[in-house]
């Protein structure tokens, strides 16, 4: 398993990935999960993947053999962030129909999640997420971030924090508390990390850095951030019982009440 996050700011992009893909008691296996793709001064994508690492790792490579190839239609040809989607999930749909049926009589799932973020010359910075079927979804305004893998422990600090306004600093810090909850939650997450951050209209990679264990900043917010959370829970307030009490009981007077007049209505 792993867990990617990928946030699409006004100011720009943020990607982060773990490169763990299975974990036991005596078996750990680290793959990357990030892959960038960078013409400089005309555009830069950057895709992240879950699920099934054998799916994953031939897109990945059909991706990078059309581009080799100098295919007709590749990664650093297509003309728009949505064209290069649309190429991502034809590539994802190709590797089902040779290797769907196959993992099927072997009950293996066809499971694959990507993300895919960056910018073309001449438009926006564009985020997407493609499913394993090859359609594919964009971040709004309103939704500016996607996650996929073991999303559900780092998203609670992700929703109270993230809009499209955010700072390309506060939301690198956000994605690291947030992948650090998820390490701390699930062993099938782990170091180390890729983060990389791109910023609007640079068409070009700003930062690209691998955070491992010995990693002194990662290692002091993921310090400050429990100290915090636990400062900001011990300032909580302790339960007033005769107030919950009444506000208990007032709210089944009301249900009872509403009960009784839907009741006669009837009669």
């Amino acid at each position: 398993m792993t867990y990617c996050v990928a946030m699409r700011l006004d100011a720009g992009l943020v990607f982060l990935s773990d490169s763990r893909t299975y974990a036991g008691v005596d078996h750990i296996n680290t793959f990357r999960k990030m892959h960038f793709f960078e013409r400089r001064g005309e555009r830069v994508l950057v895709l992240m993947t879950a699920g099934n690492l054998s799916i994953s790792q031939s897109v990945v490579n059909t991706l990078r053999e059309r581009i080799e190839g100098g295919g007709a239609r590749n990664l650093c040809n297509v003309p728009t962030m949505f064209e290069a989607a649309k190429h991502v999930g034809d590539c994802l749909r190709e590797v089902h129909a040779r290797d769907g049926e196959a993992l099927k009589e072997f009950g293996v799932d066809f499971s694959a999640g990507l993300l895919l973020g960056g910018q073309v010359n001449g438009e926006e910075p564009r985020l997407f997420q493609i499913y394993a079927a090859g359609n594919f979804t964009e971040a709004t305004q309103e939704t500016p971030y996607f996650q996929i893998g073991e999303s559900k422990y780092g998203k609670p600090i992700i929703v109270r924090v993230v809009t499209h306004q955010t700072s390309l600093d506060d939301a690198v810090k956000c994605a690291l508390v947030s992948m650090d909850s998820s390490i701390r939650s699930n062993l099938s997450v782990g170091l180390p990390l890729d983060l990389l951050v791109y910023k609007r209209d640079a068409l070009e990679i700003g930062h690209h850095v691998t955070i491992r264990e010995d990693n002194a900043y990662f290692e002091r917010v993921r310090k400050l951030w429990s100290a915090r959370l636990r400062h900001a829970f011990d300032e909580l307030p302790d339960p007033d019982w005769e107030k919950i009490q009444l506000t208990a009981e007032a709210l089944r007077e009301q249900a009872c009440s509403t009960k009784t007049r839907e009741e006669t209505r009837e009669r």
